[in-house]
């Protein structure tokens, strides 16, 4: 079946026009000019020229046969011969059983072909929508990276769509182990070497200390005194007090004359000359030698440590501040163990005789410097990178990339598990359903095979003349011309029978060529299929005398046939829409669906179109019927649509009971109800198109079914309305 019909970019239809349908019948009524043969060329030939922007969704089993121009052109102008329509013979019963139980059989597999299809197509729908949740979640890469700071949006070019970013990472192996750079890491590294403040930085100065083997002299482990020749040596080092006596002598003045000095220590006049000489020269050279010597490995180490720089001139580096906690703990004690030996040294030099131990400083200087030359290690690589920014560039970009596939790879991993879950289902579905197409085939060839012993198109030619003979056309036919082929004759057997027909003659030959055609088959090899009829403008150069038989046709062969799955009528004729319009209100909307066809500036366009807005033209009826100068056929149609219309809808009255009122059953009346109810009657009895009928009984038939049914005011009105 046919839901859609999508048409634009081809001659009137400037914008899109859809038309949607889900019945069985569409009625589709619009004036010449409006777009009615653009449509039907579409559907006779979709892949034309043209009509490379339109559309159709259609079942797959399903064959389309339009009648329109292209098809009388097609099977009529060139040549009088016909294309054969082949019919099944129903001599050969046994073969036709054939038939039917190896079409049952193709059915089967057809079946099965539909099923492995509808398989195949929910795993592909499965897949795509798998894809589309995989690539709607990396895509959180591309919003998150290429926004805010746009450090790293440089990593993203080239892969600013989603297929492609996820066709990129997903390609990319998953590292064995989480990698240990972290986004900001990456980040600062791109900054470092890219960004606005990107720059060298100088390596930090390690600390040289040059005075390191002061540390290992012995005098700090020397107790240092005077000399044993002076005669209060022997005191001075019962008592122990060296030191405190050498501060002593500061205070003793330097030349002392006959009267004794004040003592430093007990402030009584004590000290002589020769005391004072004595104390003296137990402070001898030696003594002075070993002091000065402290003196100056004091002096020096001060120096030398000295040369160890502030903590914060190394923390305004922003290399150290990875190794900041590390650096300033080594540093402490570095600068802890020289301030110690300074302390112990001072102390020494204050007090020689006693002894000190020093700090070997060689393990915090050399863990000190280890440190700086890791920090100056990430300054050489910095500069290096500096120097060689594109490789670092595209290195960094590397592992974003794989930080990315470790941390979206909870997304990527199962998309690819159900992928190929689907895809093995697809592989196995699409290997049944060849097998299943191949055995289709071999099933045709089988009906084909078997048609061929059986086809034949008497049936056809048969039918065609019948129907000819039922239209009151005798002057022409047709005859076998060949195994496959009809022929157009006349009884003077001329040439070029076609083209010497009326225009009406030729729209009722094709026509009913067209519905054989439809009943038959094309070829003895066709398989059946479900079938779609498009009927453009059957009556376009008929007389009214044939207008309502084309359409009691159509409702017979088309519209209650179960051969044809769906029909659709295109027409101009607004009485020949209403003929195949169905008054019931009930089966109409089962079975209908009307649509108007209008053009104007902007193109044409198609609208669904109520029934009720065919009732706006009531009127219309009534001025046939008013004129008695119209074809008979016409106004007996036009009465009988007044009363389905007015009986169908204003009273809700079924129209055979109507016309069972008493009054009506006269002989001269039976002609009128039998008209008039003639949907109760077989195509034979209908297809007969009035030549003659007594115009003042239908008249007076269609007043006293107003008058019994108690409505002779809407008939006086309307006659006398219309009439003025």
């Amino acid at each position: 079946m046919i839901s859609e019909i999508r048409i634009q970019g081809v001659a009137s239809y400037q914008s899109l026009v859809t038309l949607e349908t889900d019945k069985k019948v569409n009625i589709i009524y619009g004036l010449n000019g409006t777009g009615k043969s653009t449509l039907s060329n579409y559907l006779y030939d979709p892949l034309s020229a043209g009509y490379e922007s339109c559309s159709i969704d259609i079942g797959s089993d399903e064959s389309i046969l339009v009648y329109n121009q292209r098809f009388i052109q097609d099977h009529f102008f060139e040549a009088d011969s016909l294309k054969g329509i082949f019919s099944l013979s129903k001599e050969n019963k046994h073969v036709e059983e054939k038939i039917i139980d190896a079409e049952a059989e193709l059915s089967i597999i057809e079946n099965s072909l539909k099923a492995e299809q509808k398989v195949i197509e929910e795993e592909q729908s499965k897949i795509s929508e798998l894809k589309d949740k995989a690539h709607e979640k990396l895509f959180e890469i591309k919003r998150k990276y290429t926004g805010g700071d746009r450090v790293l949006e440089y990593c993203l070019d080239g892969l600013k769509r989603k297929e492609p970013l996820f066709n990129y990472v997903s390609n990319i192996p998953k590292p064995d182990n989480e990698p240990a750079k972290s986004i900001q890491q990456i980040k600062d590294e791109v900054e470092a070497i890219n960004g606005e403040t990107a720059k060298k930085y100088e390596y930090l100065s390690t600390f040289s200390f040059l005075e390191q083997k002061i540390e290992e002299s012995d005098l700090f482990n020397k107790i240092i005194i005077g000399s044993a020749d002076s005669s209060v040596s022997a005191l001075i080092d019962e008592l122990k007090n060296s030191d405190w006596v050498r501060q002593g002598l500061e205070y003793i003045p330097e030349n002392i004359i006959d009267q004794p000095t004040s003592c430093p220590f007990c402030q009584k006049k004590t000290i002589t000359k020769h005391l004072a000489s004595e104390i003296k020269g137990y402070f001898d050279k030696t003594y002075d030698d070993s002091v000065n010597m402290i003196s100056n490995y004091l002096e020096r180490y001060i120096n030398a440590a000295d040369a160890l720089l502030p903590l914060d001139s190394y923390k305004i580096n922003s290399f150290v501040e990875n190794y900041l906690s590390e650096l300033t703990e080594k540093y402490r004690s570095l600068e802890k163990s020289l301030n110690c030996n300074i302390n112990a040294i001072s102390e020494k030099e204050k007090k020689p005789s006693i002894q000190v131990a020093l700090v070997k400083t060689d393990v915090y200087v050399q863990e000190f410097n280890e440190i700086i030359a890791l920090i100056n290690n990430d300054i050489s690589n910095h500069n290096d990178r500096l120097d060689n920014i594109d490789s670092e560039m595209n290195r960094l970009r590397k592992e974003f990339w794989e930080l990315m596939r470790w941390e979206y790879d909870q997304t990527i991993a199962p998309y690819f598990v159900d992928q190929n879950s689907s895809k093995k289902i697809i592989l196995d579905a699409s290997e049944r359903k060849l097998n299943a197409s191949k055995n289709a085939q071999i099933k045709r060839n089988e009906i084909a095979e078997l048609q061929k012993s059986t086809v034949n198109i008497e049936e056809a030619v048969s039918s065609i003349n019948n129907s000819l003979v039922n239209l009151g056309i005798t002057d022409f036919s047709i005859k076998r011309h060949c195994d496959e082929l009809y022929r157009i004759v006349r009884d003077s057997n001329s040439d070029a029978i076609f083209s010497s027909l009326s225009e009406g003659e030729k729209m009722i030959i094709s026509f009913l060529y067209f519905c054989e055609v439809c009943k038959g088959k094309r070829s003895a090899a066709e398989i059946s299929k479900k079938k779609i009829a498009i009927i453009d403008d059957p009556v376009s150069s008929l007389s009214h005398i044939y207008v309502y038989n084309v359409g009691q046709l159509l409702k017979t062969e088309f519209f209650l046939s179960s051969l044809f799955e769906q029909v659709f009528i295109l027409t101009h004729s607004l009485y020949f829409f209403y003929e195949l319009a169905d008054p019931n209100h009930n089966r109409r909307k089962e079975n209908q669906k009307l649509f108007r066809l209008s053009k104007n500036s902007d193109g044409s366009n198609i609208k669904a179109m109520k029934y009720e807005e065919i009732q706006n033209d009531y009127h219309s009826y009534w001025t046939v019927v008013n004129d008695r100068n119209q074809p008979p056929a016409l106004i007996a149609n036009c009465m009988r649509n007044i009363i389905e219309y007015f009986f169908n809808f204003v009273q809700k009255a079924d129209l055979s009971n109507v016309v069972q009122k008493p009054e009506l059953q006269g002989n001269k009346f039976q002609s009128f109800c039998r008209y008039i109810n003639r949907e109760s009657h077989s195509l034979g009895q209908n297809i007969f198109g009035f030549k003659e009928f007594n115009y003042d009984d239908f008249r007076e038939g269609l007043r006293l079914v107003f008058e019994v049914t108690g409505y002779p005011e809407h008939y006086e009105k309307m006659t006398k309305s219309i009439a003025t």
